[in-house]
């Protein structure tokens, strides 16, 4: 093991939350945000990232967003790490901005971009879409697909996603049953079938979707072993705010080995 414990405690990285005050559907307030980096700090998180969305409702403004990271991060003072991001939305507008700007949107400004898909419409056209960020140095990161009923029933293009170079990411109360069975059961399948790449928390409140991670830790663990769990809550999310290449979880372990190297080159051919 890496970095997973420290001091007997519990080490973790998120790499999907709402933890910026006012900018989306997330932190209402600044006393909310700190409150829910506190909960991230005694729950053994070291960094995380924070992805308010850029859609059609809510705007993505890079310079606000590095101000209400710089603010928070005095507030909280050096754990958690506080890291930028984006949780970016597939409409026409921001694929073309993404592509022109790869830096704008993802983590860190490094290449790995978090994508979330619209809960009704899947575009058939997305294969081509995800290979064009690929070419532009960007890494899409699919967010939560068990939370997608579309994309619960299309197991075979998530698949053929991860085999072209994307990567998955589950939330971590998904994997605990707190968004419904089908989203329980549909986590666990992308988790036997080695598709998942992260598990996050996707966190908005201090309530209900909180930062905690270390139960969803706790379970993987348990069902899917120690090592699983350190790639998935550790390694993979230390890699990506780093904008370094994954070791991919295969969709044919049976052929070929469980990890294997991804296109090295893709997290740093950033344009512009």
């Amino acid at each position: 093991m890496l970095n997973l414990f420290v001091n007997g405690s519990l080490k973790v990285i998120d790499i999907h939350s709402h933890i910026l005050p006012g900018l989306d559907d997330g932190s209402d307030s600044i006393e909310t945000s700190i409150e829910m980096l506190r909960m991230a700090s005694a729950a053994g998180t070291t960094d995380i990232v924070a992805t308010p969305h850029a859609n059609s409702e809510f705007a993505f403004t890079p310079a606000i967003v590095e101000a209400k990271i710089a603010e928070l991060q005095e507030a909280v003072g050096e754990i958690p790490r506080i890291h930028y991001g984006c949780d970016f939305h597939l409409n026409p507008e921001n694929i073309d901005d993404a592509l022109r700007f790869p830096a704008k949107y993802s983590i860190n400004h490094r290449g790995f971009l978090l994508v979330e898909f619209a809960d009704a419409f899947i575009p058939k056209s997305t294969a081509d879409i995800f290979g064009r960020m690929l070419s532009a140095g960007l890494c899409p990161i699919v967010t939560h697909p068990e939370r997608n009923a579309l994309l619960q029933q299309r197991l075979p293009n998530l698949e053929a996603w991860v085999e072209i170079g994307c990567y998955l990411q589950v939330t971590a109360q998904s994997v605990l049953g707190e968004f419904g069975r089908r989203a329980k059961e549909f986590s666990h399948t992308l988790l036997s079938r080695q598709l998942v790449h992260f598990v996050a928390s996707d966190a908005h409140d201090v309530k209900h979707r909180t930062t905690v991670l270390q139960p969803a830790w706790d379970f993987v663990q348990t069902h899917f072993g120690e090592d699983t769990a350190q790639l998935l809550f550790e390694d993979n999310p230390r890699r990506a705010i780093e904008g370094e290449p994954l070791p991919v979880q295969c969709i044919a372990p049976q052929k070929r080995k469980w990890f294997s190297w991804g296109r090295s080159d893709r997290s740093r051919r950033l344009a512009g």
